[in-house]
């Protein structure tokens, strides 16, 4: 299955939302991963730009699209973004395919 990861800020109301009532925030992204067909397997808070972020198998792009779109639709985020990601396996296979893709594609400027 194919593997995203997603960044999260959360609003201002469901910060305060969760220090007044503390709830495991992991077992609701798990769920909610889960309701799509996957598995989540990372789920972390972090400082800088982003409250957090999860990473998990999703079936496929739309899935992916689904959860963003759930998830955004509580309103506890203001910002959400997600991307595929790939692993090592994956990477070898890209750069093989752009390899024959820069031999195929003509550049505007050539």
């Amino acid at each position: 299955m194919p593997h995203y990861i997603n960044f999260f800020s959360y609003a201002g109301a469901a910060a305060k939302a969760m220090i007044d009532r503390p709830s495991d925030r992991h077992a609701a992204a798990k769920t909610l991963v889960e309701s799509l067909g996957g598995k989540l397997d990372a789920f972390y808070w972090m400082n800088g730009k982003f409250d957090g972020f999860l990473i998990a198998q999703l079936p496929d792009g739309m899935s992916a699209a689904a959860l963003a779109a759930a998830a955004s639709s509580s309103g506890a985020f203001t910002d959400f973004e997600t991307h595929e990601i790939f692993d090592r396996d994956a990477q070898a296979q890209i750069l093989k395919s752009a390899k024959t893709a820069t031999t195929a594609y003509k550049s505007p400027t050539a």
